[in-house]
């Protein structure tokens, strides 16, 4: 069999997956932006041609401004704190200790947790007058009065950050967890031979052997964070003041709550516009690492 052959029996054998990648991801994509072209207010039976005037509206509009502005700093600041603290804590499990398989199962607890749950868990400890947090802080004399972490804009999106992190980070942690035990244990052996110190170990033998999975967790965690919806629809519902309304709340909110269909798939359209620019941004700069690190390589 030549290689035209062996070709062609490859993209023969691929055809049906992709297939049903191209009916469960491109046909909702097209459609989503089939509608975001068209006047659909369900309720009046209106079904008109719109072409760009959602868009022309939306990106006029403060409210949208405003859901991209917090959906960005949700996601920049969530996903940098996981990164940091999931690859401190798969540092510290990676190490030989007594009861360690205890320590790495419990770590898992958050992540087993649904995220409707975690937010209601979240939702208790921040209450004012009832909640953990607050009678913490006071008995430690930190704070005289309850603060009221989810009716304040300022407090709002931050407290949704850190359940946001408690819930997710120990998805870091197991992935750098296993790129962690692919590490040869000999690079540290020789790096120790040469003097390093274990912050020089970790710089210039951890670190790097580790980027490929930091890119691809850094990936998936910034994905979902752009997208996030049901901790923060059930935290604060995009309050208070729209303080915490991401583009998927907003979406969710014309989409269902005033039903008008081409708008709220604008806004969809949009979202996930932001998913794929930066993703796609995010592929290219660790493309560009890697080609670095490669080239230095002797």
């Amino acid at each position: 069999m030549n290689r035209q052959s062996e070709t062609l029996t490859g993209y023969l054998l691929l055809f049906p997956a992709l297939f049903i990648l191209t009916l469960l991801a491109l046909c909702p994509i097209l459609i989503l932006f089939w509608l975001s072209m068209r006047y659909r207010v369900l309720p009046f039976g209106i079904d008109l041609f719109a072409g760009a005037d959602h868009y022309v509206v939306l990106l006029q509009a403060p409210r949208f401004w405003n859901s991209l502005g917090v959906t960005l700093y949700f996601a920049a600041l969530s996903v940098a704190l996981e990164v940091l603290l999931g690859l401190s804590i798969a540092l510290l499990l990676s190490r030989r200790f007594r009861g360690a398989g205890w320590a790495r199962a419990l770590i898992l607890l958050p992540w087993a947790i649904p995220t409707v749950v975690t937010a209601k868990l979240w939702d208790w400890i921040y209450q004012p007058d009832l909640g953990v947090l607050n009678y913490l802080l006071q008995n430690l004399g930190i704070t005289t009065a309850p603060v009221n972490w989810l009716g304040t804009p300022s407090l709002a999106i931050h407290a949704a950050i850190i359940a946001d992190v408690w819930k997710t980070t120990p998805f870091v942690v197991i992935l750098l967890l296993a790129g962690l035990a692919l590490v040869p244990r000999d690079l540290y052996q020789a790096a120790a031979l040469d003097g390093a110190s274990s912050w020089q170990s970790f710089v210039h033998v951890t670190l790097p052997l580790l980027r490929p999975i930091l890119l691809v967790v850094t990936l998936f965690r910034t994905i979902d964070a752009l997208r996030a919806f049901d901790l923060l629809y059930v935290l604060t519902g995009g309050g208070p003041a729209d303080a915490t309304e991401t583009l998927s709340l907003y979406a969710y909110k014309i989409l269902f709550q005033t039903m008008q269909f081409g708008y709220g798939s604008a806004i969809g359209v949009m979202l996930f516009l932001v998913v794929a620019m930066v993703s796609l941004l995010q592929l290219w700069l660790g493309r560009q690492d890697m080609r670095r690190l490669v080239g230095r390589t002797p």
